[in-house]
């Protein structure tokens, strides 16, 4: 049991019932809180200062919602009867609906990026923006240790490019890759090194990995890094290269929403015009992944031709993803190019010891 409260937390307390035990089903009496003031916040109150300080919930900026009656009382002094305005059933309107609230948690619990014990504390306070009704129904749902990633950093190698993002500066890191033993050692580039600098651009996230969208200091173009796999990243003081001066930029900034839809494996090469002879089953996983742009033409009862502008080597690796049921037909290169990957394939399976 609480111990017992001073009076001037009596609306603290009231709000914290409200959040706790109400949503539009479960609704509460002036009465109900009282009672539920004495058990559980050894807190006794007239029902007179519990309407005055719903009220003033509401005088606040508290989205209350309640039932009115009118009842005819005898006024003590007069004698006459008079009308009285009952307030009743109270509830607190929330910021997120229930709805809201497990689409948000849903996405965490499936996300493969971010740390299992960092997941669960974002859950809880997920969860607290609700009330008892709300985490009654979710604490059942679990996420497979398995979906663990190693690097403890995330957050803070979210927080470091976002403030070098604002500030316009680059930043440096070491990036992180498996060994046969499972465990991830830096990623040395070719000239030996093991730290990386970039200008950062945005941050997304895609098939369950987040992702930082920069240039990688030596080159011209973009590159991906997965936010995860980043060790000890530091902010610099050295100007971040324009996003608008990079190769194909042509003076604009980021489109986050564009680029996303050209990069669906979040690979970093130019993008290319390239037409698909794809089965008509295939037609909305061409749209779920290249998005309303891409155009069709030459359709019959099995198959159909589709134009797509996206990143090249995202686009050759759909058609390997989903092959025979998406052929490339132009541009030539890229036909050749799985044409001999193909063969490769079925090769690498016809011998008799693997490679």
């Amino acid at each position: 049991m609480y111990t017992k409260q001073p009076k001037k937390l009596l609306i603290f307390n009231i709000l914290d019932i409200l959040r706790r035990y109400t949503d539009e089903d479960h609704r509460l009496s002036q009465k109900e809180i009282e009672n539920i003031l004495e058990t559980e916040y050894n807190m006794k109150a007239e029902r007179k200062a519990i309407r005055r300080n719903l009220l003033d919930l509401m005088d606040f900026g508290y989205e209350l919602e309640y039932s009115e009656s009118v009842r005819m009382v005898r006024n003590p002094k007069t004698g006459e009867l008079e009308e009285s305005y009952v307030l009743s059933d109270f509830y607190l309107v929330r910021e997120f609906t229930d709805g809201e609230l497990r689409l948000l948690i849903d996405s965490l619990l499936f996300s493969r990026h971010i740390p299992y014990s960092q997941c669960k504390e974002l859950v809880e306070k997920l969860e607290g923006l609700s009330n008892i009704y709300f985490r009654s129904r979710v604490c059942h749902i679990s996420r497979m240790q398995a979906d663990e990633v190693d690097n403890k950093q995330l957050f803070l190698n979210i927080e470091l490019p976002d403030q070098a993002i604002g500030k316009g500066k680059k930043v440096a890191f070491q990036y992180l890759a498996y060994g046969t033993d499972k465990k991830q050692y830096p990623k040395l580039r070719s000239d030996g090194s093991e730290r990386y600098v970039v200008s950062p651009y945005q941050m997304a996230a895609k098939e369950g990995k987040y992702y930082l969208i920069c240039n990688f200091d030596k080159y011209n173009d973009i590159s991906n890094y997965r936010l995860d796999r980043i060790r000890d990243i530091q902010i610099l003081d050295e100007p971040a290269k324009p996003f608008g001066t990079l190769q194909g930029a042509n003076g604009q900034t980021l489109d986050l929403a564009e680029y996303m839809k050209k990069h669906v494996y979040m690979y970093s090469s130019g993008d290319r015009r390239v037409k698909l002879r794809i089965v008509r089953a295939m037609v909305s996983d061409i749209i779920d992944h290249f998005g309303k742009d891409v155009v069709f033409s030459d359709e019959n009862e099995t198959h159909v031709s589709v134009s797509v502008y996206a990143n090249e080597i995202s686009v050759e690796q759909f058609a390997k993803s989903y092959a025979p049921d998406v052929i490339v037909l132009e541009p030539q290169d890229m036909r050749e190019r799985m044409k001999t990957w193909l063969e490769k394939t079925a090769a690498a399976y016809q011998e008799k010891e693997p490679l």
